[in-house]
């Protein structure tokens, strides 16, 4: 936490701006090197032009020229041009004009200091501006130092981190708005409105343990039963999400399933929109898991096609049709696929696969001669892969189902299982601590769920307790 670190915070590469950030106690020290001005006022951009030094002699930022962390008016700053003809003289190697930025601490992500150097996207100038930096004695920040460093300070929780990942990783809009609403603090919001009463249902149960002789209030155990109920009862709710938030962020997965050679792939590729599976009039082309990511509707879906179920000799088939009976067990949804060039013959053992959730549909429809009604009660969606007869139908379906899975709704939700994992710990001690016959073992079960609650968001802190006890209470007076 003592070093000054720094970055590159845009992709490498060529580029018409790229953004160095650097972080820590001497970053104003550094931009005054760099530019050889006093640093901007803060949260102001300003042009300057960098220079390295031609032959640094210690690695290390030079002395501040006045009080750390001041910075000049826009008046007195000097223009970009007087500022190089201070700075550029002999030993001073000018690197790039460049757009700064200074943010001081606390007031920036990190809670540090923080300097930001929007340079021109040059491989080369990006590589002269890293080698000044570490001339200057800063070092190149560890994997997710920066965000490492605003949780220390406070600037951000467990919860918020997560979410700003998530907000990086999203690929439908959907994805986006869940990540959004967590980096936001509303999932962190929903546990410290749990934890709080948490803890002073703990504080009052320490009081009653360790200060009896003191004038507590009266009903102070049926106080703290009544909100260990309610609150046991808030968080089975938040549970029962049927995994929508997890889902969300991984996408829902649909399994293709079929017999051979009833166009499963080219039905794939048609919702793909490229030739993403090999199709072939052969039978039995396809062997292995074949997976894409669709965006429908704003909800990621990750659809596989799989190969198609039969009993085979050839060896490499039978594992095919083992991990496509596999995929199937596990997907969220099966799009189950039939031959209208061979209708109304079909095989059994593909359609005993569907189940409530399934899509059924009839390929090769522009080929049957029949009707097609339902099968294992369900009705068919007649569909071709070859003229696009019935896609946007297919579409709709699946982008239905999508939502129906997976819209958060308008409360917070889980969105990994190390938020489910903590919880359901939370909710066990919650309620092994209304069965405990004895008070003790009901304020240990209270300071597990405590624990449990306080690590999804990274807060376990045990004076929390005990300024409330003191507080609340007025013990010793």
């Amino acid at each position: 936490m003592n070093d000054t670190i720094y970055a590159l915070a845009t992709a490498s590469g060529k580029s018409g701006v790229a953004i160095f950030r650097l972080s820590g106690p001497h970053a104003g020290e550094v931009l005054r090197s760099l530019t050889g001005t006093d640093l901007p006022a803060p949260r102001m951009a300003v042009k300057r032009r960098l220079f390295a030094q031609e032959n640094p002699l210690t690695p290390t930022p030079l002395p501040a020229s006045g009080a750390r962390g001041s910075g000049t008016s826009s008046a007195e700053a000097p223009s970009p041009r007087d500022s190089g003809e201070r700075a550029g003289g002999e030993g001073r190697i000018p690197l790039d004009d460049a757009l700064v930025l200074y943010f001081k601490g606390p007031q920036s992500f990190t809670g540090e200091d923080v300097v930001e150097l929007h340079i021109h996207g040059g491989p080369a100038i990006i590589a002269a501006v890293a080698k000044a930096l570490s001339a200057l004695g800063l070092r190149l920040a560890e994997p997710g130092e920066f965000t490492r460093r605003a949780f220390d300070h406070g600037k951000l929780d467990l919860l918020e981190i997560e979410g700003l990942a998530d907000l990086i990783a999203a690929e439908t809009e959907a994805q986006r708005r869940q990540a959004l609403r967590q980096a936001e603090g509303e999932l962190s919001a929903l546990y410290e409105s749990w934890r709080g009463p948490l803890i002073s249902a703990l504080a009052r149960i320490e009081a009653a343990i360790d200060f009896p002789d003191e004038d507590l209030p009266e009903g102070l155990m049926t106080m703290v039963d009544e909100t260990m109920r309610v609150l046991a009862d808030s968080i089975e709710r938040h549970l029962a999400d049927n995994h929508r938030g997890e889902m969300l962020r991984e996408g829902l997965s649909v399994a293709i399933i079929g017999s051979p050679n009833v166009g499963k792939s080219s039905l794939l590729n048609r919702l793909a929109g490229r030739d993403a599976a090999i199709v072939s009039a052969r039978a039995g082309t396809t062997r292995d898991v074949i997976e894409v990511k669709l965006d429908l509707g704003g909800y990621p879906v990750l659809i596989a096609d799989t190969a198609g179920l039969r009993d085979s000799a050839d060896e490499i088939e039978q594992e095919g049709v083992k991990r496509a009976l596999k995929r199937a067990e596990y997907a969220d949804l099966k799009l189950m696929v039939f031959d209208g060039a061979t209708w109304p013959d079909f095989d059994a053992s593909v359609a005993a696969q569907i189940d409530a959730e399934a899509i059924v549909v009839l390929n090769k429809a522009e080929l049957t001669k029949y009707e097609t009604p339902d099968i294992a009660g369900r009705a068919l969606l007649r569909v071709s892969a070859k003229t696009g007869l019935g896609l946007d139908a297919l579409v709709a379906q699946l982008t239905g189902k999508a939502a129906a899975y997976l819209n958060p709704g308008s409360q917070p939700v889980l969105t990994r299982l190390r938020h489910r994992s903590a919880l359901e710990r939370c909710l066990g001690a919650l309620r092994r601590g209304l069965e405990a016959p004895v008070v003790e073992l009901k304020a240990e079960d209270l300071r597990l769920a405590v624990q449990a609650l306080g690590r999804i968001t990274g807060r376990v802190e045990v004076d929390d307790v005990l300024d409330l006890i003191f507080r609340e209470f007025c013990i010793g007076k």
